[in-house]
């Protein structure tokens, strides 16, 4: 529990210092790829990967640049959505990517939600509408943004099925990283160049970087070693400290419809997050009870 708090801290500070970064004028092309080229370096210097670099070979080098380019994608629309629109904004559709993860699943991997967790996702899409106001005043197309944010995380994590489970966790992120970073290199020039920056925003880039490697081994840790439907719960203290830092920070106070918004995603996500819980009880009932005892429906 205390990892996955620790996990949505550093996460809600990722976002709030790039939010930051941006406003004072940095690109937001070169806020992601400094988080990449730091954890590529760290790796190499010390993790010693230079020493050993058959344990860093990617194996099924596809699915690691599917996985690159759709966090590529996922951290611009971002960060760029970040530029105009509350941090608890962002958060909130965050929140109901999940959902989309469930409802792709099926068509793309064969794993078919039941219809009570279609239902939370339509629910949930109901919230996500709520806090976009498509077609009336407040509307912003940096919504949209944050939406394609959501699709392109869902599509990463899809792809990450497709990498062997004997591939440690290190390969796969430091594969991705690696794979963000040459890709950064080559956007950097076309999209502006390497821009001078204070101090200030040096160091929040630094910062930034760090929070990302910190807030991924939490999570790591804590999906080992802790009950999964459990801790995936604490993911919503995110929106507490989105709402907490952007009010003291950027003089953000959320209004009614983004606030009846979050609400209806975050109670579509937990009830969802139940029904996995239950569904995953049947099956392991149905695994040990043989398959003439099998239940049908699940």
């Amino acid at each position: 529990m205390l990892l996955m708090l620790c996990v949505y801290v550093c996460f809600t500070f990722l976002d709030t210092s790039s939010k930051y970064l941006v406003l004072a004028g940095v690109s937001a092309l070169i806020v992601a790829w400094a988080r990449f080229i730091v954890h590529v370096l760290l790796v190499g210097v010390f993790l010693r990967g230079w020493r050993a670099p058959s344990r860093f070979r990617a194996r099924n080098l596809p699915a690691h640049i599917l996985r690159g380019a759709f966090l590529f994608g996922s951290t611009m629309c971002n960060i760029f959505a970040l530029r105009t629109l509350q941090l608890a904004e962002t958060t909130s559709i965050y929140f109901f990517g999940p959902m989309v993860i469930t409802a792709l699943a099926g068509p793309l991997l064969g794993e078919w939600a039941g219809w009570r967790r279609w239902l939370a996702i339509a629910v949930g899409f109901a919230g996500v509408l709520v806090i976009v106001r498509p077609g009336f005043e407040g509307f912003s197309i940096y919504s949209l943004l944050a939406l394609a944010s959501v699709a392109c995380c869902a599509v990463r994590d899809l792809s990450t099925r497709r990498i062997p489970q004997a591939i440690p966790t290190l390969l796969v992120s430091t594969a991705t990283a690696l794979a963000m970073t040459v890709l950064g290199a080559a956007l950097l020039a076309p999209m502006g160049g390497w821009t001078p920056m204070s101090g200030k925003a040096t160091a929040l880039l630094a910062l930034a970087a760090v929070l990302v490697l910190i807030g991924y081994q939490f999570i790591i840790m804590a999906m080992r070693s802790g009950d999964i439907s459990f801790i995936a719960p604490f993911r919503y203290t995110a929106l507490l400290w989105s709402i907490l830092l952007g009010l003291v920070i950027f003089g953000d106070v959320p209004d009614l419809p983004m606030t009846l918004g979050a609400a209806i995603i975050v109670g579509s996500g937990l009830y969802a997050l139940y029904r996995e819980r239950i569904v995953g009880r049947r099956q392991t009932a149905a695994e040990s009870a043989g398959p003439d005892m099998a239940p049908d429906g699940i």
